[in-house]
């Protein structure tokens, strides 16, 4: 008999994720049969306090593990037995695991961004980049990218006591004081490298341009990490005035290979996963 494994999504506004498709699939191909819920708070009318119950039924209904989207990165880490190295230098968590009668939360969005963006941009100067959001995503992105040789990133974010935060997280956990908040994005973006948008700002239920236009320029990189659109208003943007891009595929696809993994115990097939991913989304 097939061996069969329970898993899902919490998020809001998730009814076009690709999760399930990319996880079902994968999982076919080795033999296992695995059922993939989305939990959508906006379908059900709730917000992140409809957690604690969530969390609380996938221990009775026996999931093997999670996702877990906006806005639920960070609220979900106290209603967990434990974190793994990554989630609790990152501060956010988007991959919950059931290892016995413990729930276990992990990080993949920062090995994913980093899979990804090595993929698409193997030769982007990483001298000075400037980080949209901070976030749970935005968290993730900022450790992976001091983590891949970052000299100096610049975090802007629209509460900017929480990009303080962040700065003074990854300062301790990185030599030489390289990350710092940013005034305002003007500022922030002028003489950058590079830049990594990790907002909801382009998503589908939340279109538009999470900076000004005129503040691209052709020598900057630009890694989105919306993916619902594929082609966001940035990115749309960003190739007109001809930056090199990495589109938010990239980063879903590196999250679900590490996902897969977390999930089952076995090592999925990362191209047929990317090419699957780029056949739904076609």
């Amino acid at each position: 008999m097939a061996r069969s494994i329970l898993c899902g999504l919490i998020g809001a506004g998730i009814q076009r994720s690709l999760s399930p498709a990319l996880q079902e699939e994968e999982a076919r191909h080795h033999g296992i049969r695995m059922h993939y819920q989305l939990i959508d708070l906006d379908c059900a009318g709730a917000g992140v306090a409809a957690l604690p119950g969530l969390i609380t039924a996938a221990r009775i209904m026996g999931f093997a593990g999670l996702n877990i989207t906006y806005p639920c990165k960070q609220s979900v880490i106290p209603l967990l037995d434990a974190l793994s190295e990554e989630a609790r230098a990152i501060g956010a968590v988007n991959a919950v695991i059931c290892e016995g009668s413990r729930l276990v939360g992990h990080n993949t969005d920062g090995s994913g961004w980093s899979w990804g963006f090595r993929r698409a941009l193997p030769q982007a100067d990483l001298s000075r980049v400037v980080l949209l959001g901070a976030g749970g995503a935005g968290s993730a992105c900022a450790d992976a990218v001091l983590r891949l040789g970052a000299a100096r990133l610049v975090i802007v974010d629209r509460e900017a006591p929480r990009a303080a935060e962040l700065a003074e997280r990854l300062n301790r956990h990185f030599d030489g004081s390289r990350a710092t908040a940013g005034a305002d994005m003007a500022s922030a973006v002028d003489g950058a490298t590079g830049l990594i948008h990790a907002t909801p700002t382009g998503m589908a239920k939340m279109p538009g341009m999470p900076l000004p236009e005129e503040l691209l320029r052709p020598s900057m990189w630009v890694s989105e990490i919306v993916y619902v659109p594929l082609q966001t208003p940035l990115l749309g943007a960003a190739r007109r005035i001809g930056c090199a891009t990495a589109d938010g595929g990239h980063m879903n696809v590196g999250q679900a290979i590490d996902g897969f993994r977390l999930f089952t115990g076995i090592e999925p097939d990362a191209g047929r996963m990317d090419a699957h991913f780029r056949r739904l989304v076609a």
